[in-house]
């Protein structure tokens, strides 16, 4: 029987290091310290999460997308430490188009260089490639975040362009968006062997 992805169901994407639950108002408390201790890992967030309420409301705004079917966010817990490490995302769910896009990615400072992140990545896009058989994810970033960008370029993603002026930033001002992606032909005959040796 073939898999269909439904973001009413609850998927739990889990490896040795890390487990990927489907992010929940329950984890809130296991996270929240990340939105008043490190404001600086918020720095090029399009939702603004500092501060409990703030925090909150972004937690409420990712379960509300999930409802509408066009994103389905998870809450990281490092198996390693036995903590709650962050969260992660798929977001513009297109099942017609077979694609979707992965971001709305942040961890703790001291989760930064562990590796966490490619097992995380590594989950996503197998779950992507393997289970719900899209073609395409893709990776968005603000063109100036050069840790986002070098993370994305380390797990195998190609450079499409750079959006300019796409985006308003919480400060007012606009950004320029670099887009990456991941093409399904490319997971399974490259980028899935090179991750998993860096693994």
């Amino acid at each position: 029987m073939s898999f269909l992805f439904n973001c009413s169901e609850n998927y739990t994407l889990e490896s040795a290091m890390v487990r990927l639950e489907p992010l929940q108002p329950y984890h809130i408390p296991n996270l929240l310290t990340y939105s008043l201790n490190q404001p600086e890992i918020w720095t090029f967030s399009s939702i603004a999460a500092i501060g409990e309420e703030n925090f909150k409301n972004y937690v409420q705004i990712a379960l509300d997308q999930r409802k509408r079917q066009i994103e389905y966010a998870f809450a990281v817990y490092d198996k390693r430490t036995g903590e709650y490490a962050g969260s992660t995302r798929f977001y513009d769910i297109q099942l017609y188009n077979k694609t979707v896009q992965i971001g709305y990615t942040w961890y703790g400072k001291q989760f930064h260089g562990t590796g966490l992140n490619k097992h995380c990545k590594f989950l996503l896009l197998e779950f992507a490639f393997e289970k719900m058989q899209l073609e395409r994810v893709e990776f968005r970033a603000d063109n100036t975040n050069e840790r986002s960008k070098a993370a994305m370029k380390s797990i195998g993603c190609k450079v499409d362009g750079v959006l300019r002026s796409n985006m308003l930033k919480l400060d007012g001002t606009r950004r320029d968006s670099i887009v990456l992606s991941i093409l399904r032909h490319e997971w399974f005959e490259e980028v899935k062997e090179n991750l998993k040796k860096r693994l």
